[in-house]
């Protein structure tokens, strides 16, 4: 587990794949994180690391902002909790795009938003964004790839409202992380890996490294950026 000795650790979106990951390295009594509807996973999650857990649907701005509020002060606010929908943009469903906006875009800034309000001088936001950001080098991708950069004119923006206190805003981009949403060994791996200059899916547990970096003292001097750990998939 990543040493930041009482320091108050918000997750939100814990329960699976890169969320679990920092969980378990972030993982203590000083540490929340919420689910949405993985029970099991968030149940089996706070036994093994002792982590306490929120169900909570970040799609709801209010109760995403209740809950925010509830465990404030936060010294650390971790944002993973996000949604894919991707395909023909002539075909998918508007209600769909919209949800992943309100998932994606807006509950990032209204949780780092409300988080700061109360957060100690020298706080740490941590947005966990994309590197299809920065590419989309196939077609489908359009919509995700507009709420993944969405992330990075908020981080910059708020990295200059908050840093007069010290609370760095930063934002990890990983690329192809095997995951339950994008398998490494799912259909479009070897496509995937044709983009990287290392071809193979990242581990959950190479972003929760860097998110404990970023977190850790060490970077105090990190804020407004985009931390990209893609295996080359954007060089």
């Amino acid at each position: 587990m990543a040493d930041l000795g009482d320091r108050k650790i918000l997750i939100l979106g814990g329960s699976r794949g890169i969320g679990a990951a920092l969980v378990r390295k972030f993982g203590g009594v000083n540490t929340v994180f919420t689910f949405a509807g993985s029970t099991d996973a968030a149940e089996a999650l706070t036994v093994e690391t002792g982590a306490r857990s929120v169900r909570v649907d970040s799609a709801d701005r209010d109760a995403l902002i209740a809950a925010v509020r509830a465990e404030g002060p936060i010294d650390i606010l971790i944002v993973n909790a996000g949604t894919l929908a991707m395909g023909d943009p002539l075909e998918l469903d508007a209600d769909a795009i919209d949800h992943m906006i309100d998932v994606n875009v807006r509950a990032p800034y209204f949780a780092s938003v409300e988080a700061a309000r109360t957060m100690p001088d020298n706080g740490r936001i941590l947005i966990i964004g994309s590197t299809n950001g920065d590419r989309i080098p196939f077609a489908g991708g359009a919509a995700y790839a507009m709420t993944k950069s969405a992330i990075q004119g908020m981080v910059r923006g708020l990295a200059r409202d908050f840093g007069s206190r010290g609370i760095t805003v930063n934002s990890i981009q990983p690329g192809p992380t095997d995951t339950d949403m994008n398998p490494a060994d799912g259909p479009m791996a070897e496509t995937m890996h044709g983009f990287m200059a290392i071809k193979r899916h990242i581990h959950a547990t190479e972003v929760a490294d860097y998110a404990a970096f970023l977190a850790s003292p060490a970077a105090a001097m990190i804020t407004g950026s985009m931390q990209t750990i893609d295996g080359g998939f954007a060089a």
